[in-house]
This record gives C-alpha cells, structure tokens and sequence, in this order.
C-alpha cells in the first residue's frame, strides 16, 4: 500500500506532502523536501528499523509513499487524521456506534490490522468525506 504524495515549487522552496498522512515539509531542493518528508514519517512512527519508501516516477509526476511495516503506516494515517479532526477516541467510538474506545485505539496503535472495508468506515467515522488516495502496490 503507498500513499499519495504532492510535491509543488513555491519560490525557491518545494514543499512535499502526505495528505493522508497529515505531514508537509519542505526543502530547497525536491531531494532534500523528499529527505524531509521520509525523515518526518520516521520521526513520527518512532520505532527502531521503520524505514519510509519514496516512490518517483521516472518523470516525477507521480510520487508516493511506503513503509516496511504497512500496520504502523496505517496506524499513523488515523492517529494523524483523527487529530486534524479534533476528535477524540470517544468521539470516534461513538461514531462507530461503540461504547468502547478501545477498538480504534488498537487501530490507531498499530496493534490491529484492520482489511480495506474496515479502514474505510474507520476513516468515515472520523470525516465521511474523508477518502485519501491510497495505492496497493505489490
């Protein structure tokens, strides 16, 4: 699974970002605003041996963004998406039609796996408009 990365110049700085992810950065060059992104999802997963993928495309257009463990990648995704939202776990639970906070939370910790149809009502509870562009890649 890789998730979408925009990459646009704004006067002598590219900024690079992870929409799913909630994460920009910047560089003074498309190398270094890559560096930044890939250091900043590290950073962010914290875990000795996580290790971020860029994807470029032989023209440069396309840009995406992996992982060596999918379940953290994911877990980051809700953790960040729920906190741009504003919501709380309770919140979310109750949008989930579940008293407990504790299913997303093993979500959001990477200690569950949800499938695709799972993740995309988790990513409904927090915004039902909410459909980052995600790739599965083999």
């Amino acid at each position: 699974m890789r998730f979408e990365v925009a990459v646009k110049k704004e006067g002598s700085f590219w900024l690079i970002e992870s929409p799913a992810l909630d994460v920009m950065t910047q560089g003074r060059t498309k190398k270094e605003a890559y560096e930044m992104l890939k250091d900043a999802v590290e950073m962010l997963i914290n875990k000795r041996g996580f290790t971020v993928t860029l994807h470029v495309s032989r023209h440069g257009g396309d840009v995406s963004l992996s992982a060596d463990d999918r379940d953290q990648l994911i877990a980051l995704m809700l953790r960040r998406q729920r906190q741009k939202y504003g919501l709380t776990l309770q919140e979310i639970a109750k949008r989930l039609g579940s008293r407990s906070p504790n299913t997303f939370a093993r979500y959001e910790q990477g200690k569950a796996r949800p499938t695709v149809s799972k993740l995309l009502e988790l990513l409904a509870a927090i915004d039902p408009h909410l459909v980052p562009v995600l790739k599965l890649a083999a």
